[in-house]
């Protein structure tokens, strides 16, 4: 009887997480996270393991033994999984960045491509968290990497290791000099690629992929040079292309982080198109910063703000200056 129990109620909750991984939100720094309709498995654990050990003096050992391997069979260790995700994700939607590194440190030995993704994003959220001193930044950055290059060794079909892969290696690029950040372009941009292969409607991706071109659409000469050196036909793009991962991302998920907001109006601007791009900067200057990140943009969103509306003053200035000159030969 008791055994039946528990049988329907692990059956039960496995079916209804079963394509918990294709429904999850996942960014550089959003907050959402998957939530189940029934609460807290392990209370139900809890109350039923109470109630077999009140009426244990009735049960034979065969009863307790088949019991035993039950609470420790792998449908029942698959859902305690479940719970620490939702967890995790409950404390990355509410900014609490060092409780969840120390919630997931626990399983970085894990085979789960799930907690290693994870693991990797939380390392380098608090890398750059101000308190961060340069040596722990450094040493967080590649341990991020090492986790996301485990969880992609254990599941290449997970959309999010493949993401964070192409993160993480973009991150210790910047660590190891020019030319080897120019050699990891095409794998960065192949991994992104899946991603969106994998899982189309990634916001992350698709932000990162605009974040590529808009870095290619305005590389310094030198490091086009060492790119011309490396590739035959080395890594381009434009701003129009960076501009459509940019709105491809806010239409899946819309507001979802400010950076995206930010570079939506960082790529007007530099299309001089000042009008939208005030529109995307002012968005990002209001998003309610929950994080180190946010409050980033926000300050930058500010400053270019300011420096867009200076330069259509001058403009006018300049405009009306003309006009006086053709006017009155002055």
């Amino acid at each position: 009887m008791m055994a039946g129990y528990f049988w329907t109620r692990c059956i039960n909750r496995t079916f209804a997480c079963g394509s918990w991984t294709q429904n999850i939100g996942i960014r550089t720094a959003n907050r959402f996270y998957w939530s189940t309709t029934n609460r807290r498995l392990a209370n139900v654990f809890t109350s039923g393991r109470a109630a077999f050990l009140l009426g244990l003096p009735t049960l034979s050992c065969l009863t307790y033994g088949a019991y035993h391997r039950l609470h420790n069979s792998p449908v029942v260790l698959a859902l305690e999984n479940v719970e620490v995700l939702e967890q995790a994700d409950y404390l990355y939607s509410c900014a609490e960045t060092h409780k969840l590194y120390q919630l997931l440190l626990q399983y970085k030995d894990s085979d789960n491509a799930e907690f290693l993704w994870r693991l990797a994003r939380v390392s380098r959220d608090v890398s750059v968290l101000p308190e961060t001193d340069e040596g722990q930044k450094k040493q967080l950055m590649y341990e991020a990497f090492e986790y996301a290059k485990k969880a992609l060794e254990k599941d290449d079909k997970c959309f999010a290791a493949h993401t964070w892969y192409a993160i993480c290696l973009r991150d210790v690029g910047e660590y190891e000099g020019v030319k080897v950040k120019i050699e990891n372009s095409s794998v960065i941009r192949t991994h992104l690629e899946r991603s969106l292969e994998l899982n189309p409607k990634d916001a992350t991706s698709l932000h990162n992929l605009g974040y590529w071109c808009f870095t290619f659409s305005k590389l310094p000469w030198y490091d086009r040079k060492v790119a011309s050196v490396i590739f035959t036909s080395p890594p381009t793009s434009n701003y129009e292309e960076a501009l459509q991962y940019f709105l491809q991302a806010e239409q899946v998920d819309p507001n979802f982080y400010s950076k995206n907001l930010l570079m939506l109006g960082k790529t007007y601007m530099a299309m001089k198109d000042e009008q939208k791009a005030l529109l995307w900067l002012n968005k990002a200057k209001d998003y309610p910063p929950r994080t180190h990140e946010d409050e980033e943009v926000h300050k930058e969103a500010i400053d270019l703000i300011k420096k867009s509306l200076l330069a259509c003053h001058q403009g006018r200035a300049t405009a009306v200056n003309l006009l006086i000159t053709s006017c009155f030969g002055i």
